[in-house]
């Protein structure tokens, strides 16, 4: 499971059972993080998750800012409140690469809000299963 975690808005994917490649990817609409946390723990006990990836938002010179700091927080708790391991993965750049991917797509750039964060949450995932194997 990789988590591209937002404000508003949370791009969450799903690698197959074998972890080879990105399945299902979606977006959680909340502004709560109390319910944002409690619904990413029950898709995680739902999908059976072994282990969950969430972007880690560093600056372009690698230093960590206060977005970071925001996921180190978010990834230790829901640790805590799943029991399953989160690592934590370099997301520098994936959203802007999300738009190209959707732009490619010819989709309409007023509709990429809509998706952009589960294609980023895919970049996600994928850059982690291709750093394991």
């Amino acid at each position: 499971m990789a988590i591209d975690l937002g404000d508003a808005r949370t791009g969450i994917a799903f690698s197959d059972p074998s972890g080879s490649i990105v399945g299902e990817t979606f977006v959680e609409n909340s502004r709560s993080p109390e319910k944002l946390m409690t619904r990413l723990c029950e898709l995680a006990a739902e999908k059976k998750a072994e282990k969950i990836v969430m972007g880690l938002p560093l600056n372009m010179d690698g230093s960590e800012g206060e977005r970071a700091l925001k996921c180190r927080g978010a990834a230790a708790e829901l640790a805590g409140r799943s029991g399953i391991e989160v690592v934590l993965q370099d997301e520098r750049r994936t959203t802007v690469d999300a738009h190209r991917i959707l732009s490619e797509m010819g989709r309409a750039t007023k509709k990429h809000r809509k998706n952009v964060d589960a294609v980023a949450a895919s970049l996600i995932l994928e850059t982690y299963l291709n750093r394991r194997r």
